[in-house]
């Protein structure tokens, strides 16, 4: 395989693409709006509209042209926003041209496959946009905070953890390289939530009766191990960011903000693979003056 068929997708440029030099270090990445993020709340979601207009066309585009997929993985800390990131980035996409998969804990059929399985039954297929909510990255991050849950999988061979997480990171990066090589793009995008935040969002899950529902006694348990998952999420960052399935670590402490940011680079994405609308065939379109004028004769 050259290069070149690799890099048919390349990532697009964004202070928030993680490089893929292995020096990611999620203490020196920002959970907040740089210094001179002027815009208001209002002019955060004008611009946030224009990018879901601009995005509609897009996808038409995408749909019509039938050559790439897209698929869009979101992962992050409980209550960071991927639900309403997706809900509000996607609220202008035809549904006939999107689908939302949310992976939580595995089911028996999924657990008698390997990690990639479930996941890969669910990838878009040309000319649609596939949003993963969590991902096969669940199985080096929550699986490597919590190694005991590795006793329900009935792997084969035990290797040392270690060397597991390096053989499903290596697997990863194959599986994503072969999905790029044959017409998916992939961007993933890890919402970068402040604990401090998350404690308040916590709170206001608790103290605002509409939001009752979203509280999870076993979000709050996960705080304890918030140290064991930036080391998860730092590890798997710099092993599967590649030009061709790039990682975005975007600020989620502003709402506004981290919805404006994914969307902008979700539409600078489809707008560099240069998608068209198919053109009509000589012959087809010979005949276009013959169909016109008998419909136009049909009363």
């Amino acid at each position: 395989m050259s290069k070149k068929s690799v890099n048919l997708f390349r990532a697009v440029e964004s202070p928030y693409l993680v490089g893929n030099d292995g020096g990611f270090r999620i203490a020196g990445q920002p959970t907040t709006p740089p210094d001179n993020f002027a815009l208001s709340k209002k002019a955060a979601r004008r611009e946030l509209q224009t990018c879901i207009e601009q995005l509609r066309d897009q996808q038409r585009k995408l749909y019509a042209h039938n050559k790439w997929a897209l698929l869009l993985v979101f992962q992050a800390m409980d209550a960071a926003g991927k639900d309403g990131t997706i809900r509000h980035v996607m609220s202008g996409i035809n549904p006939a041209g999107c689908q939302v998969f949310s992976f939580k804990q595995p089911s028996s059929q999924e657990l008698d496959h390997d990690f990639l399985w479930r996941t890969s039954r669910n990838l878009p297929e040309r000319g649609r946009i596939g949003i993963f909510n969590r991902s096969h990255y669940e199985e080096v991050l929550v699986v490597r905070v919590h190694p005991e849950y590795l006793g329900a999988q009935n792997l084969p061979r035990t290797p040392d953890l270690d060397t597991l997480w390096s053989e499903r990171y290596d697997s990863i990066r194959h599986h994503e390289k072969h999905l790029a090589r044959n017409g998916t793009a992939i961007l993933k995008f890890w919402l970068n939530i402040s604990r401090e935040e998350q404690r308040q969002r916590f709170l206001s899950r608790l103290n605002e009766p509409e939001k009752n529902w979203k509280f999870s006694s076993s979000d709050v348990r996960e705080r304890g191990y918030w140290d064991d998952y930036m080391v998860a999420y730092e590890d798997a960052i710099n092993a599967t960011t590649k030009p061709w399935a790039p990682w975005y670590a975007i600020p989620a402490d502003n709402k506004h903000y981290m919805r404006m940011t994914v969307a902008r680079i979700v539409l600078a994405t489809l707008e560099s693979l240069n998608l068209s609308y198919p053109e009509v065939d000589g012959d087809r379109r010979g005949r276009f003056d013959e169909m016109r004028k008998l419909l136009e004769n049909e009363q």
